[in-house]
């Protein structure tokens, strides 16, 4: 059976700036622009070369830290019996801490415990684990880079070499010193070839960076960045390096965040606010939220919004958010993952069907308290307050609508929908067809058409 993707899952993914998947969309939209680039110049050796340098590095780039992380999770804090999912930002709270040690079931209390008794050593383990992690993808990139390079010089040296020996052939050259060489050069009976040789802030906060997954690649691609242009084998590869990386930064990290808030900005001029995750908007709950009322005639997010203890401490909110888990705003914050819950994972439940040693929640699904909770505010519309907000604002225009749940809501997705397309669409459009236009345009402006590598390595070989 072909399992079912849920469209409101597909929107608030590509929607979120917190996900990978918009990066990764953007970069394979950008790599196979750039690929087709070089092998409209007509050189299928540049094609090739670009094929591997661009979703190489894409590999390394977006499962390079997840996989070296849980490497590290796997061997030293394993070794260590130290849990890997306890969030270091709950020492930036001593209050949150204490609270979350006191609603955390039995096993989690005891290793948060150990957090708060080593909070050094714990900050400590963290950095180093994402200092190791990173380092460990960027020499990967380094390492990757060499690879092409030598592989890419090789292969010119064949075609060049295969290149001569056919125009040899074909005009019945003698065999001179230099036809020698070229039979000497090639595959010959013993198998051998002829050797050539040729010249060869980390995280700025310990919040942004770690645990920011976007922020992680950030790291990773700023050395790339350098790597790329600092390595450059000559300057038409620089030059196709500077408009890559600056259209990359440009349209992979910054620019969705504005243009999201352009769209935000004109929905909500309609009065149709969408800034909500894409799956509170799209879900049925929200729409039952507006259309039922209680014993008092307050539809149900009505109650919600009077009922949540915005006013009061941060640490009253965690205490509410843990004992009301049916409440709406709690269920929509666990929606759009402000609220990590508890899961019991499919290898637990098979131990636990086999009646092997496994992990016993109390309240599976509650509030993980080893997670880090953002509270935000109401006036950015960040964090546990944020989501308030925005379902106040969103309540407040359907009232002023005078539409039908149904009606109201379905202007709301539309535009919501649309947003996201756009944004990604805009960005797509500038890395995918843009940025590799750019390039081509140049090489061509500059009246440097072929492949430099390629054109390098004849005057090496002085068989230009």
């Amino acid at each position: 059976m072909i399992p079912i993707i849920n469209a409101s899952k597909i929107y608030s993914t590509l929607g979120n700036s917190s996900s990978l998947v918009p990066l990764a969309v953007k970069d394979v939209a950008n790599s196979l622009g750039l690929t087709a680039g070089s092998y409209i110049t007509g050189d299928v050796l540049e094609g090739k070369d670009r094929f591997l340098d661009e979703f190489g590095t894409q590999a390394i780039w977006l499962f390079g830290l997840p996989v070296f992380k849980k490497t590290i999770d796997y061997t030293l804090y394993k070794a260590m019996k130290i849990d890997p999912k306890i969030d270091v930002r709950l020492l930036d709270n001593p209050e949150i801490l204490d609270k979350a040690i006191e609603l955390a079931p039995k096993d989690i209390k005891k290793n948060l415990l150990k957090l708060k008794e080593n909070p050094k050593f714990a900050k400590n383990l963290a950095l180093s684990k994402f200092g190791i992690a990173t380092a460990l993808t960027i020499l990967s990139y380094k390492m990757l880079t060499k690879y092409r390079h030598k592989k890419t010089k090789e292969a010119a040296k064949r075609e060049i070499l295969q290149e001569r020996a056919t125009l040899a052939k074909k005009y019945h050259y003698t065999k001179t010193s230099f036809g020698q060489f070229l039979e000497n050069a090639g595959e010959n009976s013993t198998g051998q070839n002829p050797s050539f040789t040729g010249s060869g802030k980390f995280a700025t906060t310990l919040k942004n960076f770690m645990f920011d997954p976007v922020q992680n690649l950030m790291i990773v691609d700023g050395s790339i960045t350098a790597e790329r242009l600092t390595d450059s084998r000559n300057k038409q590869e620089f030059l196709g390096y500077t408009i890559k990386e600056g259209t990359t930064w440009a349209f992979m990290y910054f620019a969705s965040k504005p243009i999201q808030r352009f769209f935000e900005k004109k929905a909500a001029a309609k009065g149709k606010p969408i800034e909500l995750d894409a799956r509170v908007i799209e879900s049925e709950e929200l729409l039952n939220a507006l259309k039922s009322k209680n014993k008092d005639g307050l539809t149900i997010i009505e109650q919600s919004i009077k009922n949540f203890p915005i006013q009061k401490s941060d640490v009253e909110i965690y205490q509410y958010l843990y004992d009301n888990p049916d409440d709406f705003i709690v269920k929509m914050a666990k929606k759009s993952d402000e609220l990590i819950t508890i899961k019991d994972n499919w290898f637990n439940k098979l131990k636990k069907s086999l009646g092997l040693p496994h992990k016993e929640f109390k309240d599976v699904n509650a509030i993980d308290t080893r997670r880090y909770i953002d509270f935000g505010n109401v006036e950015n519309k960040k964090g546990i307050k944020g989501i308030y907000a925005k379902l106040q604002e969103l309540y407040a225009e359907y009232n002023k609508s005078g539409k039908t749940p149904e009606e109201f809501l379905k202007g709301v997705k539309k535009l919501k929908r649309a947003s996201v397309l756009k944004n990604i669409g805009i960005c797509i459009g500038a890395l995918g067809v843009m940025a590799p236009l750019m390039m081509i345009a140049v090489r061509y402006l500059g009246g440097n058409k072929d492949f430099q590598v390629k054109e390098d390595l004849k005057k090496e070989l002085s068989i230009a």
